[in-house]
């Protein structure tokens, strides 16, 4: 007997989706317009190079913002040494200003290959939510008190370990102008881009074609490699820094969104920022 009535029977996720949690179902980097057919392999070269595009824009963006001014020292002064340029405070300043660029340039990188070129809605493709069961009020809760333990953990290790400056110390001691511009980067756009790289872009990838073990410690260790130059000189700060990637990059894996771990991410740069710029004014720190 054939009747109109809606059948009752739970849909079935597709073949490629089985087996992970629901969230996950409607989540894939990026999206294709026939995912039965899309080639996991293909969105795992084009994650890599958009992390690898990041990177250079990282390297050469700053470099290119400073160019007038070494041009302009140049002119005045003669052709400078890198020991000088190196305790030169406005070319510090100037290259944590380019930092800027670098970061909206990255944002519009990301932008391109998540939306494909305007085919996509960009915030909710990259997961840029709650996940569906969480009150955003309750998470962001959760999200704070997360930070202010790896806060706090970061706090005894580097206080107990120790150990010498770091080259962001340096950049940040060198002046007031270059230690607001570094808080300022550090909450507007550093928070924000790096989430959308390593736990949007990059995460998403590399878990559809390796799995969530290999992409979970491969974009963990790479988010803490690319910020061991700043760190080098301070083993715990680079533990510190370690512990963080593999945090959010958990909490990214295991809530299938990204906004969690922005949320976590921004609480924790802030409150660093916040100390940053204070710092002068109440003596903890040299300007």
């Amino acid at each position: 007997m054939i009747t109109n009535e809606p059948s009752t029977q739970p849909t079935e996720l597709p073949t490629e989706h089985a087996g992970l949690p629901e969230e996950y179902a409607s989540y894939s980097f990026p999206p294709s317009a026939d995912t039965e057919k899309s080639n996991p392999w293909l969105k795992l070269l084009l994650g890599i190079l958009t992390w690898f595009g990041s990177v250079l824009l990282l390297i050469f963006v700053p470099a290119i913002v400073a160019i007038p001014y070494f041009i302009y020292v140049w002119r005045a002064r003669g052709m400078p040494r890198p020991e000088a340029l190196a305790t030169d405070k406005t070319f510090l300043f100037v290259s944590i200003l380019g930092i800027v660029p670098t970061h909206l340039l990255t944002l519009l990188l990301v932008w391109i290959v998540v939306t494909e070129w305007r085919k996509r809605p960009f915030w909710k493709t990259v997961g840029f939510e709650w996940p569906r069961e969480t009150n955003p009020l309750i998470g962001t809760a959760l999200c704070i008190v997360a930070a202010g333990v790896l806060l706090a953990i970061g706090f005894l290790v580097t206080n107990f370990w120790g150990g010498s400056k770091t080259q962001l110390d340096l950049l940040v001691e060198s002046s007031i102008p270059a230690r607001l511009a570094t808080a300022f980067v550090a909450v507007f756009t550093a928070p924000l881009v790096e989430e959308l790289i390593y736990r949007g872009v990059l995460y998403s990838a590399i878990e559809r074609a390796l799995g969530r073990a290999i992409a979970i410690f491969a974009v963990s260790l790479l988010f803490a490699g690319v910020h061991v130059f700043q760190y080098i000189n301070n083993l715990a700060v680079i533990t510190v820094i370690t512990l963080l990637s593999f945090t959010l990059t958990f909490v990214r894996a295991y809530t299938g969104k990204l906004l969690p771990s922005f949320v976590i991410h921004l609480v924790f740069n802030g409150v660093q920022s916040l100390i940053i710029a204070l710092a002068p004014f109440f003596g903890w720190g040299s300007s």
